[in-house]
């Protein structure tokens, strides 16, 4: 791994915008290279300690994913090596981290599909006997699995804010009856096979949520990252049982490390209020939640 990533700086090419986690940079009028760099949000507030090495596993992990996936629908990759389009002082920034990709026309729809009850979905499931609109059975606990995995998609937040749970109507309002049912569909399909391929590998998929953009023909395509971590809720098969008997969340390779830690700390006293600017992240939690990452990686290429 190279040294840790906070924010790219690239000169060779427009600065298109900055995200949570990835930096992105126009290439001509059709491409986009996508940085992943080592940044970490939680709560949707950006921590100031970068995880080391996490932008290369990120990068890495959803390439495996877009390949494993292919087959099912078409995805943003255009095969190109993304340190042909920058200066050669700027490789270190690039190569193992970034991806070079089509422009699309991003769907303002976050396709999160749910095969465990967990996270948003179990509180509001105590609430209402339902997730995003959708009627589960009586008596399920945290982290129950669910008979089906369930489609509950999101409206996209501008930066710095909380996604909002939407039902699927609400979906085909904003962007049609056609491509809503499109991504619904392919969304589920793409959870079931990929949960299939991790369980093998001895990891529970237990949500992750997918994005899509249109190209100029109006097709659907994946886009942004895949099942990494960052996106997804991964439970190790063999901590789920005991955890579940206990009505416990599961360990998990993701960043619940980080969010558990920022839910326990107190600042002059008083719990964290979860606006910016996020708690220092001491030496041990970067450390441990580089290694979750890791362990997922090496997992799933085992």
């Amino acid at each position: 791994m190279t040294s840790a990533l906070h924010t790219s700086s690239l000169t060779s090419l427009p600065l298109l915008a900055r995200g949570k986690v990835r930096d992105n940079y126009a290439v001509g009028n059709d491409r986009i290279l996508m940085v992943a760099t080592d940044r970490l949000s939680a709560f949707d507030v950006i921590m100031g300690e970068p995880i080391p090495g996490k932008g290369e596993l990120l990068t890495q992990m959803a390439l495996v994913w877009f390949g494993k996936l292919a087959h099912l629908c078409p995805n943003h990759l255009t095969g190109e090596l993304p340190e042909s389009v920058v200066n050669s002082g700027e490789l270190a920034q690039v190569i193992g981290r970034s991806m070079l990709v089509r422009r699309l026309r991003p769907i303002p729809v976050e396709a999160v599909v749910r095969g465990y009850l967990a996270g948003s979905g179990w509180k509001e499931y105590q609430e209402t006997q339902a997730v995003c609109g959708v009627s589960l059975p009586p008596g399920l606990t945290n982290a129950a699995r669910l008979p089906e995995p369930i489609y509950t998609p999101a409206a996209k937040a501008a930066m710095g804010e909380h996604d909002e749970n939407i039902s699927f109507e609400r979906t085909v309002e904003m962007v049609g009856a056609d491509v809503a049912a499109r991504i619904r569909d392919v969304s589920i399909a793409l959870y079931r096979e990929a949960a299939a391929i991790a369980l093998a590998k001895g990891m529970i998929i237990a949500d992750t949520k997918f994005e899509f953009g249109l190209d100029e023909q109006g097709n659907v395509v994946l886009m942004d990252e895949v099942l990494t971590p960052d996106s997804s809720r991964y439970w190790p098969v063999e901590g789920y049982e005991a955890a579940f008997r206990q009505g416990q969340n599961p360990p998990s390779f993701d960043k619940q490390f980080v969010r558990d830690w920022l839910e326990q700390v107190r600042i002059n006293g008083k719990p964290w209020d979860k606006t910016p600017p996020a708690p220092r992240l001491p030496k041990e939690v970067v450390e441990k939640t580089a290694a979750k990452y890791r362990e997922a990686l090496e997992r799933l290429t085992a």
